[in-house]
């Protein structure tokens, strides 16, 4: 950014620096955005006058305020970016090479958050965010170049880390991201044919002078299509939004994202380095209006396991889903309903065979074990005590997130029976139904996974 994100019309910079390979003596500089270009051309003009490097970049200082910089300025960056590249610590891929690369030949990997994939991505790329990384290394083919990309680059150079660091050989990461090789790469002859036909741009006079304003001006992707998301959830419906952004490609971005959730695109403008998009809230997600228009896209899950690492597993992917603002459900039967069990149902009439079954069943989630390596109930605490430490939500804080998202949790009447489970013993949220109810939801569903 021109400056710090934090402070008010923080604008985003592109900056290119060519330097020697070895001795990182510097050669040339471009330098793209709205504010703030022409002084670090002026820096960096200055340590090219003087047959100076990229080590010199390193060192540069300026007058740092909020208003006028980063504490680490995009003119530093650049040579640290540059030290990486001279040093191994990064073995770079540019836009060009990217455009010729082989899906079949070489593995795509978007390190992005999901809700940037889901929007735009490179054709053929998987998706695995940093976060996720150390955990889906074995995803991962070792018999071919990996080729990362994200939104600048950053995210991208922590993941070629963490792979090199993991036995990956051939790792390589897009310079200036997807933001740089989308702009390069758009087809902006055809953009510029479709805007003149009459619907292809919406009107600035549609937007509504009573729209609610939201500022994601300074963040980068995604933060303004997260902020979006967040802002849309608590207008009305029929009411509008108008985001405020810097990031170039937050206006593209929203256009996808309305495509995607059905909410409408009322208004894009530019006004002074700013993005300003007006969006209307409809009422298909919540009554379902856009079917005919939208292919459903709900998520049912079935959880028939009392595995603790198995019932994580289905809370992470329902919240993951409901995430995107679909309907998810999850299905609890025999085994699995001991995951939405009260830790304290207090006394609970049952017959003889209730009785028999309650003492060989967990009594509350809290006393899942683990499919493997369950070493006599061992296992289990360890596992708790490692997602502690590493601040990973627990099974109990992520069930509470996933009823706090508007999953659905439905168990089912016939595993109660048969094991002798009461309704006083499940979660209050649960609803109670049958093998109709399921296929209910599943019909409304294009993903349905039985854990």
């Amino acid at each position: 950014n021109s400056h710090a994100g934090y402070y008010p019309d923080a604008f985003p910079l592109t900056l290119k620096i060519v330097f020697h390979p070895v001795t990182g003596q510097l050669y040339g500089a471009q330098c793209v955005g709205a504010a703030g270009v022409d002084k670090r051309i002026d820096s960096i003009a200055q340590i090219i006058k003087h047959k100076g490097t990229i080590f010199d970049l390193m060192e540069t200082e300026q007058a740092y305020a909020p208003p006028f910089s980063s504490a680490k300025d995009p003119v530093a960056l650049a040579g640290y970016v540059a030290e990486n590249i001279i040093n191994g610590r990064m073995n770079p891929l540019y836009w060009r090479e990217m455009m010729e690369a082989d899906p079949s030949q070489v593995t795509l990997l978007d390190v992005r958050p999901k809700q940037a994939y889901d929007i735009e991505h490179i054709q053929g790329a998987m998706h695995i965010p940093l976060e996720e990384i150390r955990q889906r290394l074995d995803e991962i083919p070792r018999d071919k170049p990996v080729y990362i990309y994200c939104a600048v680059g950053q995210r991208g150079y922590l993941s070629s880390n963490i792979l090199r660091q993991n036995g990956f050989e051939d790792v390589r990461n897009l310079i200036g991201g997807y933001r740089l090789y989308s702009a390069v790469t758009r087809d902006y002859c055809s953009e510029a044919k479709e805007a003149v036909a009459p619907t292809a741009r919406k009107s600035v006079a549609q937007a509504s002078d009573t729209a609610v304003e939201v500022n994601a001006c300074g963040m980068s992707c995604p933060g303004p299509i997260l902020k979006l998301k967040q802002s849309i959830d608590k207008v009305p419906v029929g009411e509008q939004l108008r985001i405020l952004a810097t990031d170039p490609g937050f206006a593209r971005d929203a256009e996808a994202w309305c495509e995607t959730t059905g909410h409408k695109l009322i208004a894009q403008e530019s006004q002074g380095g700013k993005y300003i998009v007006t969006i209307e809230k409809t009422a298909c997600k919540e009554e379902g209006t856009c079917v005919n228009e939208t292919p459903s896209k709900g998520k049912t899950f079935i959880l028939f396991s009392d595995d603790l690492d198995k019932a994580l597993a289905t809370f992470v992917l329902a919240n993951g889903a409901a995430a995107t603002g679909e309907k998810v459900t999850i299905f609890f039967t025999f085994w699995g309903l001991n995951a939405i069990k009260k830790e304290n149902p207090g006394s609970v009439r049952k017959d003889i065979w209730g009785k028999m079954f309650g003492m060989m069943l967990p009594k509350s989630s809290k006393g899942l074990g683990l499919s493997k390596m369950n070493m006599l109930g061992m296992g289990p605490k360890m596992m708790r005590k490692v997602m502690e430490v590493r601040q990973v939500d627990s099974l109990e804080s992520m069930r509470a997130q996933a009823l706090e998202n508007g999953v659905e949790f439905i168990a089912c009447q016939m595993s109660m029976d048969v094991m002798g489970i009461g309704r006083e013993e499940l979660l209050d949220e649960v609803t109670i139904g049958g093998v109709a109810t399921y296929m209910n939801r599943a019909d409304h569903a294009n993903v349905n996974l039985f854990i």
